[in-house]
């Protein structure tokens, strides 16, 4: 008997354990939809670090998973921080007045007909009436810019409805490993 309830108290910290992990610290994720292709597909199974915000800050082009609505999850890139001023022309992207590559978006752009953009003029203003992105707030977008329902559809994404940064995709195993993450030039 007494090794039998050893056995129940080591499954049940056990799962205590992994509750606490999933609920703090990761947590996993499936893509549905295409709206980040080339970089993620659909089906693709992630893992989210939910640490990442809690002791930083989000970064430029950190690809996040937030609660879009209160039973939908959606998974963006951060293109716009608190501060910003966003705007798209000719297909380059503008942060404060100044081009930003966007190398990811590279896949796209080359299978684009000649003289078509992959993401159309805008500004920040032309989609919600401000000329920055507010405190708090963040200005998100998908890969698939021409099948993405992102911040121009939504507006700006509150930062307390982030789950987490997107650290690792562990399926399916051929693309297994850290999704490539471009790294903003401070």
């Amino acid at each position: 008997m007494k090794e039998i309830w050893s056995w129940i108290k080591a499954i049940v910290i056990a799962l205590i354990v992994v509750a606490l992990v999933r609920q703090f610290i990761f947590s996993n994720y499936i893509v549905s939809g295409e709206s980040m292709m080339p970089t993620l597909q659909n089906g693709n199974r992630l893992i989210v670090s939910k640490l990442d915000y809690t002791f930083g800050k989000p970064h430029r082009f950190d690809i996040i998973v937030f609660h879009a609505t209160p039973t939908d999850d959606y998974v963006k890139r951060i293109i716009g921080l608190p501060g910003d001023r966003i705007e798209y022309h000719n297909d380059q992207l503008y942060v404060n007045g100044k081009p930003v590559p966007e190398p990811y978006l590279k896949a796209y752009k080359a299978n684009l007909p000649k003289g078509t953009d992959l993401t159309g003029n805008f500004t920040l203003k032309g989609y919600t009436g401000k000329t920055v992105v507010p405190k708090g707030k963040l200005w998100v977008m998908g890969d698939n810019r021409q099948n993405s329902e992102d911040s121009r559809y939504f507006g700006f994404v509150d930062e307390k409805r982030v789950v987490g940064k997107v650290a690792f995709r562990y399926w399916p195993t051929n693309v297994w490993g850290t999704v490539h993450l471009v790294a903003w030039i401070r």
